[in-house]
């Protein structure tokens, strides 16, 4: 049987558009997925990991992920400080991609903070991201990177965003977007623990606390769609929906050149512990400093990346000289 021409490009059409459709029906789900309704900003949490008016930060360095992890959190006094036994917590990695940590969070860190929650009386504790919009789904990648198995080894329970609901957050403080949706993960648990991984990034400058919160955001409100000129910027206000309780940052490798997706990795074997999102990151850029492979950090100062300043217009964490960083070698 002939088939004209016309049939035969209103065939292939047809499945080229199955073909999209069945390769990003996740990320066609999301945008047809609306968010509940507003609800007001989540309360932001004292940090309790202060000593003398300075945001402490604990430096771990090793080989044993489990010792580090363990030495990292206690150093700054220890999980009992937030008040874990008998609460859910959610676990946020960088589960950015498919592809191994430094891109992702190291599954051994993931381990480690699961293991550690429990131990120390935590109820459930779940682990969740999205992945970037063009890596979906998120359960893909969590099985291929290891975060899912080393997760679920450990006793948790591992949630992908993208299958979940979504509430609306108004950010009166913004100036650059006044509404952000976030997973409803931020508002089913008691506790949340933010575990980014430390690597530059071509778009941000760097990806370490601040940067890893877009993962629990709506992907229709990702900086590239929203200002592609002031990425740093939205990202530090995003961070006014969310206010974890602790940050645990994966130095076991860190991306020191052309990140997010890839790029060349430093074995620098440590693991950070505090209670200040901009503590967390001034201490990690300056390990990205310390190689002076990527212009975007090692060309200014720590405090002058635009997200730093954000978040610290903001209110979201400590300013210079109000950091205190603790070190130890396992």
């Amino acid at each position: 049987m002939k088939i004209s021409r016309r049939k035969a490009f209103a065939l292939l059409g047809t499945l080229l558009l199955l073909v999209v459709f069945f390769k990003w029906r996740a990320v066609v789900k999301l945008f047809f997925s609306p968010p509940e309704k507003t609800k007001a900003k989540a309360a932001e949490p004292a940090n309790p990991f202060m000593e003398e008016g300075k945001a402490l930060v604990a430096v771990v360095r090793g080989k044993n992920v489990d010792a580090m992890v363990r030495e990292a959190v206690s150093l700054i006094g220890g999980l009992e400080k937030i008040g874990i036994k008998g609460k859910s917590v959610l676990v946020k990695p960088n589960v950015v991609s498919a592809a191994p940590h430094p891109v992702t969070t190291n599954p051994q860190v993931v381990r480690a903070v699961v293991k550690l929650l429990y131990e120390e009386g935590a109820g459930n504790v779940y682990v969740g991201d999205m992945s970037a919009m063009l890596a979906l789904p998120t359960r893909k990648n969590m099985e291929r990177n290891g975060i899912k198995q080393a997760a679920e080894e450990a006793g948790a329970e591992v949630i992908f965003f993208e299958d979940h609901g979504w509430v609306n957050v108004e950010l009166p403080k913004g100036r650059y977007i006044k509404r952000v949706s976030v997973t409803e993960w931020l508002y089913k648990v008691d506790r949340i623990i933010n575990l980014p991984v430390i690597k530059t990034h071509r778009s941000a400058s760097y990806s370490i606390c601040l940067k890893n919160f877009v993962g629990a955001t709506h992907i229709k409100q990702r900086p590239y769609l929203i200002d592609p000129t002031h990425w740093e910027e939205l990202i530090a206000e995003m961070n006014l929906a969310w206010h974890p309780h602790l940050n645990i940052i994966d130095g076991t490798k860190t991306l020191i050149e052309n990140g997010p997706w890839e790029g060349p990795a430093a074995d620098t074997g440590l693991v950070i512990a505090t209670g200040d999102r901009v503590a967390g990151d001034v201490t990690g850029l300056g390990i990205i400093r310390q190689f002076g492979r990527w212009a975007m950090v090692t060309e200014k100062d720590v405090w002058e990346q635009k997200q730093v300043k954000r978040a610290v217009e903001l209110g979201l964490g400590v300013g210079k000289g109000a950091v205190k960083v603790v070190e130890k070698k396992i």
